[in-house]
C-alpha cells in the first residue's frame, strides 16, 4: 500500500481519489487560509502550473489544527483559494494531521524526516511532502520552506516521472 492507496475525500465531496496520480509525483501541503505562511498559496499554484505538463501534481489538505487558522467550511476554504490566489490544484477535506484522530494520508507521511531529521508530529501550516511517482515520501520540508525554495525544486526535479 502507498500514498495513492489511501482514501480521503476531496474538499467538495467525493472521493480525492489519489490513485489517479500514481506515476505522478505529488505535493502534499497541510494549508490554512488564516496564518502567516497562508500567502505560499500563490507560490504552490505557480509550482502546480509550472511542473503541470512534467508530472507533479500539488494536494492542498485544509487542517485546523494550528491555532484555529482555518475555520471555514468546504465552501468558505474553496472561494478564498480561489479568489485570492487563483488556485486550481486539487484540495482534500479539511483532515487532522496530528494527534488521535491524524489523518491515515499523514500517518504515511510523519515518518519522513526533513532536513534537520525532524519526523513526527507536523509542525505548522504549510509543512510538505513530496510523493514519488511509486508512492513512495521522497521528501519532507519544513512550514517555512517557500514553494519557490531551491531545495524544494531541487527535490521535485528529482523525482519527476521520466518523459
Amino acid at each position: 500500500m502507498t500514498v495513492f492507496d489511501i482514501p480521503i475525500d476531496a474538499l467538495n465531496r467525493g472521493p480525492a481519489d489519489l490513485a489517479r496520480y500514481r506515476g505522478r509525483a505529488l505535493l502534499v501541503v497541510n494549508v490554512a487560509s488564516r496564518c502567516g505562511l497562508t500567502p505560499q498559496y500563490a507560490g504552490l499554484q505557480a509550482l502546480a502550473d509550472e511542473y503541470a505538463d512534467r508530472g507533479l501534481v500539488v494536494l492542498g489538505v485544509p487542517c485546523n489544527q494550528f491555532a484555529g487558522q482555518e475555520p471555514g467550511s468546504a465552501a468558505e476554504i474553496s472561494d478564498f483559494c480561489q479568489v485570492n490566489y487563483g488556485v486550481t490544484f486539487p484540495l482534500t477535506e479539511k483532515v487532522d494531521v496530528n494527534g488521535p484522530d491524524r489523518h491515515p494520508l499523514y500517518a504515511a507521511l510523519v515518518d519522513t524526516p526533513d532536513a534537520d531529521g525532524h519526523t513526527g508530529d507536523v509542525r505548522w501550516n504549510f509543512e510538505k511532502f513530496l510523493v514519488a511517482p511509486d508512492g513512495t515520501v521522497a521528501a519532507r520540508f519544513a512550514p517555512t520552506v517557500e514553494p519557490g525554495a531551491d531545495e524544494l525544486r531541487a527535490a521535485i526535479e528529482k523525482v519527476l516521472p521520466a518523459a
